[in-house]
């Protein structure tokens, strides 16, 4: 058993007592099944045939034992229904619970590689036909097989030649099965993986629809999901292609060997080596044989589509975290700030160029720096190495004289506060998006972050305050509004370490006085790491660390770095002329 099984199969160990139950009524089910023909053949045979004395009699307690018998096998299939889903459907649960929670924990590095709707479409198409297949599959299993054997045993007993007969036809079947079933799984793979594909389309035009409009490309990206929804359709068409040809052609082999019956059961009645209310019992068990059969077609199309999605369940769910606590991680406590780089260096794949090399750098415990440079040098990426958002390749970093790496994750990024560029709303009220800062804040505390954010006045002027809904990713705000609010989450947070990336850049006049005003009470006490684009916003920084394609350049005062009239100086020049 490979440990993929093992892993499918792990999820039923919760609801080992509902899956016995269910397996129980199985059971129930098909033996109820096969004594029903045995009961009409009691009345036909040894009732009618012998003309016993108190026949009717015989009959009628027959005819209550069989309604009996129905009424247990209706109650038992109603709890195979309800409770078999209900139980199918808490384990697709635990999957979809488990698959968010490993999302969580993988890196940036992982994000930056794949598709939002992808892996969306991992997280709910992709379990969701696999509560069919967790509830159906063992039940297919056990009542396919039960009938079948009881089956195979009673046709045995009525007739053994004709049986042969019937049998002949089940390797065929076999082979044919196994076939259009191989074709089927590659087919299914595809089509998941097409409308992971359209989810992908559908986000990433939705998320800018703003754009989109701005640009009045509307039909690019018609044609772009007309595309992607071409494809999905394609390999539908493949998927049904095989399907059909598996499900119609089983059903073709069993009405054959109805025909066979037929035609060889009447010639065993004419050669008297078979009679009527035995061809008739036969008929019937036929019937129970071919039931299992149809069972495990419809189970064979059930295991390939929960198979194939709980392959791409696993695929994703097998992707080690590449930054994860150490086995002895403790949590740092007390956290002054002071940070150190010894050696670092960086690249987002193997087969990349560094984006830093050997980079070593001391920085003191409240001290504000800013970090320099032409786009691509890695200024943002430097700083995302201390919260561990990315994993150093070579080198260390130090937080209070300690290995990054020796700190929990938990505990090193509760003590970092990052302030972007591009803010990140969620859908709710105000309040509910400042107290994500700190989730046990009372309201006095973020009301109390916001007028140091200076987002309080606006706050209040909005239609329900705190409480106002802002739509989202916040689209009921103004930029500066946006921002203000994204540093009122850093304020309730309160972190000794502060990450800025040019939170002003974008924003007008107005508001980068208000948010440049909120910031300088932020930054006060913290030691905090700049990543300026615009260099007039950071002259007052008590160093500036200048960064280019073969890492430190040069570090100083504004006034320094212009006297040296070196990388800093142009920079600062050529902006000025902009």
């Amino acid at each position: 058993m490979n440990s993929r099984t093992r892993k499918f199969l792990s999820y039923y160990k919760p609801y080992l007592g509902l899956l016995y139950a269910d397996l129980a009524c199985a059971f129930i089910v098909s033996a109820i099944t096969l004594i029903l023909p045995l009961c009409i053949r009691y009345i036909t045979i040894n009732v009618l045939q012998q003309e016993m004395p108190d026949a009717l009699n015989r009959i009628y307690a027959m005819g209550a034992l069989m309604v009996v018998l129905v009424i247990v096998h209706t109650f038992c299939n109603m709890f195979i229904s309800y409770q078999g889903h209900l139980m199918g459907a808490k384990m697709e649960s635990d999957m979809r619970s488990e698959l968010f929670d490993h999302l969580q924990k993988l890196s940036f590095r992982f994000y930056d590689e794949q598709k939002t709707g992808q892996l969306m479409t991992r997280t709910t198409n992709d379990i969701l036909s696999l509560t069919e297949l967790y509830h159906h599959g063992p039940e297919d299993i056990v009542i396919s097989a039960l009938k079948f054997a009881g089956a195979f045993a009673i046709l045995i007993h009525i007739d053994v030649k004709l049986t042969l007969i019937v049998f002949l036809f089940l390797p065929v079947m076999a082979v044919y099965a196994f076939y259009f079933n191989k074709k089927m799984n590659v087919a299914l793979r595809e089509s998941k993986d097409r409308i992971g594909d359209i989810n992908a389309q559908v986000e990433d035009t939705l998320s800018g629809i703003r754009v989109v409009k701005s640009f009045t490309n509307e039909h690019i990206e018609k044609m772009k999901f007309a595309y992607a929804n071409d494809r999905f359709v394609q390999s539908r068409g493949a998927g049904y292609k095989s399907e059909t040809l598996f499900h119609e052609g089983l059903i073709a082999f069993t009405q054959l060997i109805t025909i066979a019956v037929i035609v060889f059961g009447g010639a065993a009645m004419v050669h008297a080596s078979l009679d009527l209310a035995d061809l008739l019992t036969f008929f019937l068990c036929i019937g129970i044989l071919i039931e299992p059969i149809q069972r495990l077609v419809n189970f064979a199309r059930l295991y390939q589509e929960g198979i194939t999605g709980f392959d791409r369940f696993m695929d994703i769910l097998e992707v080690e975290p590449e930054i994860k606590d150490s086995d002895d991680a403790f949590e740092l406590t007390r956290v002054r700030g002071e940070v150190e780089f010894r050696n670092v260096s960086f690249k987002y794949k193997e087969d990349h160029d560094e984006v830093l090399k050997n980079v070593s750098l001391h920085i003191q415990a409240g001290e504000y720096v800013a970090f320099v440079g032409p786009s691509g040098v890695g200024k943002t990426t430097l700083c995302f190495l201390v919260p561990r958002f990315y994993e150093a390749n070579e080198g260390e970093i130090l937080l209070d004289g300690n290995n990054i790496k020796d700190i929990s994750l938990y505990a090193l990024r509760r003590n970092i506060g990052i302030v972007q560029q591009d803010v990140y709303l969620f859908a709710g009220s105000v309040l509910d998006n400042i107290r994500y800062g700190n989730m046990d804040a009372s309201q006095e505390e973020i009301i109390e972050a916001a007028k140091k954010a200076n987002a309080h006045d606006f706050i209040m002027e909005l239609p329900n305050g705190y409480d106002t809904d802002i739509g989202q990713r916040g689209v009921k705000l103004s930029g500066g509004q946006q921002q203000r609010l994204s540093i009122a989450r850093v304020f309730l947070k309160n972190p000794p370490i502060l990450i800025l990336d040019e939170a002003t850049s974008s924003l007008d006049n107005e508001s980068e006085k208000a948010i440049q005003a909120s910031l300088e009470k932020l930054t006060d006490n913290r030691t905090t790491l700049v990543i300026a684009h615009r260099l007039s916003t950071v002259r007052n920084a008590q160093r500036i660390v200048v960064l280019s394609d073969k890492g430190i350049e040069e570090q100083g005062t504004h006034e320094e770095l212009i006297a040296s009239d070196g990388t800093y100086a142009k920079l600062y020049n050529m902006q000025l002329k902009l």
